[in-house]
């Protein structure tokens, strides 16, 4: 039985993880389904965007902790931490917009799951919480990458040694995620912020998606030498002909960003 839900409607990707009764914890079955799923549709090119979600009013409560059995060997775990990773990897390097809706608890490796997406979007019952400490466990699932890069690494290491929660709001004010809205709205937001983004240039987005995630390695020589390279191969492209094309004409763009109306 599968524990993901994937559907495809107008170049946009809706996976779900959907094992509701363990709060969609990262089981086995479903690291190594999700890594089919994105490896299908990064191969499909109708697909334009992609949004992640969680069945049953969760995203994702981390590791399957209670399908670890006993006390695990050093080599088990790294084997399995290295399927998982390779999880990670192919959600940060989609190289088409993703969106995470959070919905409900995002906890370890389910927190860092939505620390991979371009965009979180977090209902009003959305909580984080990067539980590690709170069991002797470390940072897994690039914690100790992405979450310095999004809130800085004083506020990084509050967040991981304190293992506390955070409530939606709070997540906006840091800067994990883009927007909080309540219960249906955060759902129509974060698919018609999908929609919107999946109208980008696929190839100009991709290079852009590679810049920033080099940005903090990258001296500023080389940032602007790959920013250079990027913007020669952009230049070239039927979309910047087209969307030239209808600025000249005074037309409506090919891309536009939603506009946020009150709830």
């Amino acid at each position: 039985m599968s524990s993901i839900e994937l559907s495809i409607e107008d170049g946009l990707a809706r996976l779900t993880l959907a094992n509701p009764e363990r709060k969609n914890a990262l089981s086995t079955a479903m690291v190594a389904e999700l890594i089919d799923a994105l490896t299908a549709l990064r191969r499909d090119p109708e697909v334009r965007a992609l949004l992640l979600s969680g069945a049953g009013g969760a995203f994702c409560s981390g590791g399957d902790v209670g399908s670890m059995g006993g006390t695990p060997e050093a080599g088990a775990v790294r084997m399995r931490m290295t399927e998982t990773n390779r999880l990670l990897a192919a959600l940060a390097d989609f190289d088409r917009p993703v969106v995470a809706l959070v919905d409900g608890v995002a906890y370890g490796a389910g927190f860092s799951l939505a620390l991979a997406a371009d965009f979180v979007i977090a209902s009003d019952r959305a909580r984080f919480c990067m539980a590690f400490a709170r069991i002797g466990l470390v940072p897994d699932l690039a914690a100790s990458w992405l979450l310095p890069r999004l809130v800085g690494m004083q506020r990084a290491r509050e967040i991981l040694y304190s293992a506390r929660e955070i409530g939606a709001a709070e997540a906006v004010q840091l800067g994990i995620a883009l927007e909080t809205h309540a219960g249906a709205r955060a759902v129509a937001r974060a698919e018609e912020l999908a929609r919107a983004v999946a109208q980008m240039s696929p190839p100009a987005f991709a290079m852009s998606k590679r810049l920033l995630a080099r940005s903090f390695e990258n001296d500023l020589a080389s940032q602007l030498d790959a920013e250079a390279a990027a913007q020669a191969v952009a230049l070239t492209s039927s979309y910047v002909k087209e969307a030239s094309a209808r600025f000249m004409r005074k037309e409506a763009p090919m891309y536009q960003w939603p506009t946020l109306r009150d709830d």
